[in-house]
């Protein structure tokens, strides 16, 4: 009768890093310039990961719901696509490709224009 061979437990390789993706993101919207007394929240969305965070202005939600406001995506190389939410036409919007996770970060974090931020 042969051996049985260990078994190896499932990979986590993917999921690892995707972790690490969601606590930099979280991290750094606790340094945000906006809203900085709400408390958004960072959720799996497709390959990537969203920001949705409570609609304090009401100038999406009148009720004060909570919105999705930035979509993070990996590409390969490290690179990263961000995208705003277009609340008007219920769709999401590509702001940059090719962008490090920290440009993404700080372009979300920073929001001059109050793209992500409304």
């Amino acid at each position: 009768m042969a051996a049985a061979l260990p078994r190896r437990p499932p990979s986590t390789e993917g999921r690892a890093v995707r972790s690490l993706a969601q606590a930099r993101i979280e991290r750094a919207l606790s340094r945000r310039a906006r809203y900085r007394y709400v408390v958004p929240r960072v959720e799996r969305e497709g390959r990537g990961w969203k920001v949705v965070s409570p609609n304090c202005s009401r100038n999406v939600d009148r009720s004060g719901g909570d919105i999705a406001i930035a979509w993070f995506v990996p590409l390969d190389g490290g690179h990263w696509l961000l995208h705003s939410r277009d609340h008007r036409a219920g769709c999401w919007r590509v702001e940059a490709s090719g962008l490090t996770l920290e440009e993404a970060l700080q372009r979300v974090c920073e929001d001059p224009l109050r793209v992500f931020w409304p």
